[in-house]
């Protein structure tokens, strides 16, 4: 099996490492391909108005200057030799990757346009229980310790091929866990992200952005909730937005007719 490694922390990450170990164990056959620098919440976002800028980094290592979606696109498309990936693994992010998130996460949409380009795809995400400064590769001991075998799992039971999945891991030691929950995705009730303004040394404001850690109250069967409670958590996502209760309601209003704008007054 033939397995392209992606993320959004950066060719650099701890995460990337542990994602790494994770797919060694199922395949000799890795091959990575991540942003040279950050690219945390650039969501689907391509690189359209410079060039993108590949470093080699060893025969199946390369990092892009560019978003986790120009990663995937020129991987598959471009810098893996030989036949295309079985399988595209996007992680281990440093931090959860659920409810609304998932529309912003670069972890997300790197397994997007692995599907879009036709190869099942995995986004995989590590919630941290402690500050982000310093050396946390212990953090994604779960990941690690776990990610392998259910990935194996998930790949005999199969799903569409309009569809990845979203795993997250809680923030518990590998032997804390046994149970994983397949999940919907879930909404907080709370607002956590904010922008906090700031002054530089010229005087001029500027604003940094952030969030809270305010833990909303999730339903029950959500990925919140899985995670708050120390599960593993497994959830299908797919890239159809349409929200079809509405459409159904709508056609019964607008549907087949023709929209006549009101007219202006005074109009000649």
């Amino acid at each position: 099996m033939r397995i392209l490694l992606t993320n959004d922390d950066g060719i650099h990450a701890q995460g990337l490492a542990a994602l790494e170990a994770i797919a060694r164990t199922l395949s000799n056959d890795v091959w990575i391909c991540a942003p040279d620098a950050e690219q945390s919440g650039a969501s689907r976002s391509l690189t359209l108005s410079e060039p993108l800028r590949v470093r080699r980094l060893d025969d199946r290592r390369f990092a892009v200057r560019g978003t986790p979606t120009d990663c995937v696109m020129l991987g598959i498309q471009y810098l893996i030799s030989g036949p295309g990936p079985d399988l595209v693994l996007s992680g281990v992010n440093r931090g959860l990757n659920a409810a609304e998130d998932v529309t912003m996460s670069g972890t997300v949409a790197g397994a997007i346009e692995g599907m879009a380009l036709g190869v099942p795809s995995i986004a995989l995400s590590q919630m941290m229980g402690g500050s982000y400064r310093g050396d946390h590769r212990a953090d994604f001991a779960m990941a690690e310790a776990h990610a392998g075998g259910l990935v194996e799992r998930l790949i005999s039971a199969g799903w569409p091929g309009d569809v990845i999945l979203n795993i997250n891991f809680p923030a518990k030691s590998a032997a804390a866990v046994a149970e994983v929950e397949v999940t919907r995705q879930g909404f907080r009730d709370v607002r956590t992200r904010f922008a906090e303004m700031r002054t530089d040394l010229r005087g001029r404001d500027y604003y940094w952005l952030g969030y809270r850690t305010e833990p909303s109250r999730p339903g029950e069967g959500t990925d919140l909730r899985a995670a708050y409670e120390g599960r593993i958590s497994v959830t299908p996502l797919h890239i159809d937005l349409t929200h079809m209760e509405t459409v159904h309601r709508l056609r019964s209003v607008v549907g087949g007719t023709s929209p006549k704008l009101p007219r202006a007054e005074n109009s000649l």
